[in-house]
């Protein structure tokens, strides 16, 4: 019994792991329809070869898992040799109908290969199939009392596949047939409480909603490629995240930049002031902001110009030649400048207010002589 309740387990512990690994199939999905015909004769007679009888029938089935099914058979008997010869009271030629017995059966299926092997994607070329079930037996003629009677079926399928998607099944049926009810009767005329038989079949299975006549491999992942897919999807998500931030900052940046625009546009307008070169520059000597006396001519012109025109303003811009220390050359430009209007408001008297001096360093845009570069320059501003 222990080992009994063993390989139980083991069956079942198979059949789970099995069906793990086949898609889920539709109510439609793994119907097969077939035919058979074979030989029976009864079981308690010696003389099996002078007792044959011919039958035929057909089945229709599912399976539900690669390895349970369930199905439907039929079969018809035609022959007379169901009564044991040694008693002759009562023969089976004594009816006269074609078809002198019917039994129709429900009967589960298991496909031990599959049971027990796994299944492999696509049925294998051969195969081994039991079947057990009951049915209900009918006897054609004018016995009442064994018109019906229940029966139970037990046979092994041994199927060959092929079709090019296994969709064609061919096999060999040992089988036996028990009559289960209506023993004393069948005592009476000495007929078999069983009969053994052999049949051969044809099934065809139906086209199945994945694409195939038969169940289909799920497609697993194993876990290094389901450890690869969750390291992607944390790196997106960072990437995500990564951008989510950069688009924070920049709605902040927008923000701020707003908020600037909008200070700028409330300010009053700014007035555009046009800048116009008088003609005279004073030049000075090399590293000097000393006004040499012959350029006193030029802020003379420059004077007499304001003089004329009260309502001018002028900047006084100074410059320096490239040579030396930037910071020493700016420095000069300043004096150069300063010196210039010095003259202008101590010399000439003109308004301080109407002179603005500005050093702009070194330059050598003035002109390609370098000397011509150490001037003082002058700049009517207007409005």
């Amino acid at each position: 019994m222990k080992k009994l309740l063993l390989v139980l387990a083991v069956a079942a512990f198979a059949q789970t792991m099995n069906a793990q690994t086949v898609l889920e199939s539709k109510n439609a999905d793994n119907w097969y329809i077939g035919i058979n015909g074979g030989v029976t004769a009864p079981s308690n007679h010696y003389k099996v070869l002078k007792n044959i009888n011919f039958d035929g029938g057909i089945r229709f089935g599912r399976w539900f898992t690669p390895s349970l099914g369930l199905a439907i058979d039929a079969q018809a008997y035609f022959g007379s040799n169901y009564a044991n010869t040694y008693n002759t009271s009562f023969k089976f030629d004594d009816l006269k109908t074609f078809v002198k017995m019917t039994n129709i059966g429900f009967l589960g299926t298991i496909n031990f290969s599959n049971w027990f092997g796994g299944y492999p994607g696509i049925p294998r070329g051969f195969e081994v199939i039991g079947l057990a079930g009951l049915g209900w037996m009918h006897y054609y003629g004018g016995m009442k009392h064994l018109a019906n009677a229940m029966s139970s079926k037990l046979g092994v399928d041994l199927a060959f596949n092929f079709g090019f998607d296994k969709q064609w099944q061919f096999y060999v049926e040992p089988n036996i047939v028990y009559h289960l009810t209506d023993d004393l009767a069948r005592m009476q005329y000495n007929l078999s409480r069983s009969n053994i038989g052999v049949n051969v079949g044809l099934n065809y299975k139906f086209m199945n909603s994945n694409g195939t006549h038969n169940f289909k491999i799920a497609e697993l992942r194993d876990q290094n490629e389901i450890d690869f897919l969750n390291a992607k999807i944390n790196e997106l998500r960072s990437d995500v995240n990564a951008k989510d931030s950069k688009i924070a900052a920049d709605a902040k940046t927008i923000a701020e930049l707003q908020a600037k625009l909008r200070e700028c546009e409330s300010r009053p307008p700014v007035v555009e002031q046009k800048e116009t070169f008088l003609q005279p520059v004073v030049i000075f000597r090399q590293s000097k902001s000393v006004i040499d006396a012959t350029q006193y001519a030029s802020i003379e012109m420059i004077a007499k110009y304001m003089l004329n025109h009260p309502e001018s303003k002028v900047t006084v811009r100074g410059y320096a030649s490239t040579e030396g220390n930037a910071n020493l050359n700016q420095k000069l430009s300043e004096k150069r400048a300063a010196a210039v209007k010095n003259a202008l408001v101590k010399k000439y008297k003109i308004d301080a207010d109407r002179i603005f001096a500005e050093g702009l360093g070194a330059t050598d845009q003035i002109s390609d002589e370098r000397g011509f570069n150490r001037v003082a320059m002058f700049i009517e501003n207007e409005k």
